[in-house]
């Protein structure tokens, strides 16, 4: 890390009136409130150095929400497949509301009557129950699901758990389409006791209503324990569409397997033969889970996507002794029992993961396993004992909030008393600071600004606001220039942290979840609030990170927010430098507290938001500038300590409306286009809603 003449780039600096990070490109200014002179200039020094912007800066945080990751990662092409529900006619309820899409699960319906199906919850498979079918000589008998996503000449390979009594004759059908050939038959043999039998099929056409049906024929019964069927080119299970797309992002790291899913999560019920894995009920999302894609699932879906894991552990419901048998199962040598467990199930090279977060959002009423703070102290340290006993070199990130999220999420609310204070039992990371220290690596924080809205602290919510999109661009940013000002304070409350070695991990952030060229804005500009602290923040996790692609059940393209995140992170340096300029932010609008810190986010080049980095190798100076207004910008450029080549090379990222989106099976909307510039001039142009990369070349 390189510091000039005490140089950093942190909030307390900003608040002194220092100026911020150097650049030299090129980028616009216009809107209200013009530089002096009627120009943005902006001076970069590129000996005024930050602590270099870490590859977890560009990392994702994932969830077990419904079948968020199911759908979107795994290939399973069944939903239900262990039986959760019970198989009748009778339709689950569709959730309310923005989770309809990934809470929803298809359910197993009878063939025939309803009374042709029992379930048996005295010696099921797996789980709670498992579906009884009595025939009806030559009338077919038995289940079906229907609405199949399938690919035209795709190969699908699965396998059923059957038990059935002697003569039975039972057949596995692919159902494509209407017509009597838009099908695959095949004959699977049941015998008296449990037996795993494969499933093979092909499709003939392209369907989203496809049908897999299992009956029977004859007399008796036949039991069904568990039913799995892929697209036979997965990858260990996984979509290699998706898969691919994820690889692409270069993610620093994933955390998993939660977020609120977490603080009920039992990780043995994830481990070993899939099809005996119960499904469970997740009471954090109201939503059943099969628990296919468990821990080592996790692991080898971020060896696939070449990212670090980060795993949450359950500190809700669970206790320590589970988290420190987690990290054995994980890190442990086959020697150890939870090591010989891990062998046991196909790995016995240790997964060597590094970073461990002890609990999600602890500090919420709306967890499983709330306490009060004090209390939680105490399971904290009781935690982060048992798992480092077991793995003493592991980095442990303890479950942090700060003033700002404690109000805006009125997580522990009193009446009366809208804005958390810092050293009262409210400020939880305080609280952490002052009865945990030692026992952490990194403190874990949340962001989630609203969109339209802002944090009232009369009202104690969130009220509508009508603000300019440079404004609404900014919210991100402000909450992480918010949690700058706060680290300030608390190293006044706590002095040891001048040395710099406990940091931050913003584990959690997002501001709305339509991936178009507005939120491309505002992810871009908080970005660049969180390499101007650097000084503090070290990692952070995009909610969701499956965002960064939309997709259905067999299709997938990078989306908008996969685009901004894979230009930053292949084209920004990873050393950032002081942007200095005269054209200020604009002062708040709103009093200070809540969502609001006492100094607006952004570089002084208003209404651009301007950041620049030197390359690893300082070879390259690069510079971004983001322009949340609707008119060109310009921008003079001055490089200091920094001599350029003439030619340079820019990328720019667009759209053709703040609406645009990339969606599967449309041609991409938001796109990247690489160009060279003439490094020589002065002022340098940014489009309306336009996001560019400048890079320098050293001469």
């Amino acid at each position: 890390m390189e510091r000039q003449k005490g140089f950093r780039i942190s909030r307390r600096r900003t608040l002194e009136g220092s100026l911020m990070l150097g650049v030299a490109a090129a980028f616009p200014s216009a809107m209200a409130q013009a530089a002096p002179s009627g120009k943005i200039s902006a001076t970069i020094d590129a000996a005024r150095t930050g602590e270099p912007i870490t590859k977890y800066m560009y990392g994702g945080f994932i969830e077990h929400i419904g079948n968020l990751i199911n759908h979107s990662f795994w290939s399973e092409v069944l939903d239900d497949r262990k039986f959760y529900y019970a198989v009748n006619s009778t339709p689950l309820p569709r959730p309310p509301g923005p989770l309809d899409r990934i809470i929803v699960t298809r359910k197993w319906m009878p063939v025939g009557p309803d009374a042709s199906v029992a379930m048996d919850t005295r010696a099921p498979y797996v789980g709670a129950q498992s579906p009884v079918v009595t025939l009806a000589g030559a009338s077919p008998r038995g289940i079906r699901q229907d609405g199949l996503s399938l690919v035209k000449g795709k190969a699908y390979t699965g396998r059923i758990v059957l038990a059935g009594d002697p003569g039975v004759k039972i057949t596995a059908t692919l159902v494509w389409g209407d017509g009597a050939g838009d099908r695959q038959t095949v004959g699977v043999a049941a015998e008296k006791d449990w037996a795993t039998l494969p499933l093979a099929f092909a499709a003939g056409a392209d369907t989203t209503d496809g049908r897999v049906e299992i009956v029977g024929t004859g007399s008796g019964t036949f039991r069904v324990g568990a039913v799995s069927l892929m697209p036979a080119d997965n990858l260990h299970g996984f979509r290699p569409d998706t898969i691919r797309l994820m690889k692409e992002m270069n993610c620093g790291f994933l955390r998993l397997p939660g977020g609120n899913f977490v603080s009920g999560y039992d990780w043995k019920n994830t481990i070993g033969d899939p099809d005996k894995r119960p499904p469970v009920w997740d009471f954090a999302w109201n939503a059943a889970q099969p628990n296919d894609v468990g821990i080592d699932e996790f692991m080898t879906m971020c060896g696939l996507m070449a990212c670090e894991p980060y795993v949450c552990v359950n500190a809700g419901f669970g206790e320590a002794r589970s988290g420190a048998e987690l990290v054995e199962y994980v890190n442990g040598a086959v020697d150890t029992p939870m090591g010989r467990l891990r062998a046991a199930n196909g790995h016995a090279e240790p997964y060597g993961v590094k970073y461990w977060n002890v609990g999600n959002e602890m500090y919420g009423h709306w967890q499983l396993g709330h306490m009060a703070l004090d209390q939680y102290v105490i399971k904290h340290n009781m935690f982060a004992a048992a798992m480092r006993k077991v793995d003493h070199d592991i980095v442990i990130v303890a479950s942090g909030a700060m003033p700002d999220e404690m109000t805006v999420t009125q997580a522990m609310p009193v009446p009366g008393k809208v804005q958390v204070k810092f050293g009262s039992d409210r400020d939880w990371t305080g609280g952490l600071l002052a009865k945990s220290w030692g026992n952490f690596d990194l403190l874990a924080e949340h962001s989630y600004p609203n969109d339209g809205k802002r944090f009232d602290l009369t009202e104690g919510k969130y009220v509508p606001v009508k603000e300019s999109l440079v404004d609404w661009a900014r919210r991100p940013a402000n909450r992480v220039r918010l949690k700058a000002e706060e680290w300030e304070e608390y190293k006044k409350r706590f002095p040891a942290l001048d040395d710099g070695k406990v940091k931050v991990s913003l584990d959690e952030w997002a501001y709305r979840f339509s991936q178009d060229l507005k939120l491309d804005l505002a992810i871009a500009t908080a970005f660049h609030e969180m390499f101007r602290h650097t000084d503090f923040l070290t990692m952070a996790a995009y909610t969701m990170g499956m965002s960064w692609l939309d997709y259905n059940r067999t299709d997938a393209v990078v989306s908008g927010t996969g685009v901004l995140f894979k230009l930053y992170n292949r084209h920004f340096g990873t050393i950032p430098v002081e942007v200095a300029g005269n054209s200020p932010q604009p002062a708040p609008k709103w009093p200070v507290g809540g969502d609001q810190p006492r100094v607006n986010a952004g570089s002084p080049t208003y209404p651009l938001d301007v950041a620049a980095a030197l390359t690893g190798d300082r070879k390259a100076l690069t510079v971004s500038a983001v322009n949340a207004t609707d008119t060109a910008q310009q921008l003079d450029v001055s490089l200091t300590g920094f001599h350029a080549r003439a030619e340079g090379r820019m990328w720019r990222l667009s759209g053709p409306s703040l609406e645009a989106v990339n969606k599967v099976g449309q041609p991409p909307q938001i796109t990247v286009v690489e160009e060279a510039f003439d490094a020589s001039v002065k002022s340098l142009s940014v489009a309306p809603h336009g996001i560019v990369i400048y890079e320098f070349a050293a001469a």
